[in-house]
């Protein structure tokens, strides 16, 4: 049996907008996250976990930012990507676990929608998905409301 743990960490800035798309879920707030996709920071940082599990590099390689393609790019079709080649490689995803680091928006309760939302596009059972967040005690740009991090592993079992 081959298991495989990958990790993956991602920051986005807060821009102009009302509200961000965190796991996929619409979440209210008084500002959006600014990138070249949806900036979805969570969905992100599973994407980048599945790709270190399997040694292919990152998000950017897949899907470079420098091409206009991807401008707005709803990231479930990224993290579909990841678990379609996890899958053509004979991998299984065994679970996945986000935390989400960040001072506002209150994650929680969103945190059942989020895991919902992972299940549906990951194809896994929402009792393997994990979605928690934290705040960093209002240090650094986290801290000082500047944006959001994420860091998520994932697991992959080839039999």
């Amino acid at each position: 049996m081959d298991i495989r743990l990958g990790n993956g960490f991602d920051v986005h800035a807060f821009g102009p907008g009302d509200h961000v798309t965190l796991c996929g879920v619409t979440v209210p707030h008084d500002r959006g996250l600014v990138g070249h996709s949806d900036a979805d920071v969570g969905l992100h940082t599973i994407t980048d976990a599945i790709y270190g599990a399997l040694a292919r590099g990152d998000i950017g390689q897949h899907f470079p930012p420098s091409d206009p393609q991807w401008k707005g790019t709803d990231s479930a079709v990224f993290l579909r990507h990841a678990v379609a080649l996890a899958r053509d490689l004979g991998f299984g995803l065994s679970n996945i676990d986000c935390t989400l680091i960040c001072e506002t928006p209150k994650i929680g309760p969103h945190a059942p929608a989020m895991r919902t939302r992972i299940a549906e596009i990951a194809g896994l059972e929402q009792d393997r998905i994990s979605v928690k967040a934290t705040t960093s005690e209002r240090l650094g740009f986290t801290g000082r409301g500047e944006g959001i991090a994420c860091l998520a592993t994932a697991a992959l079992v080839k039999p």
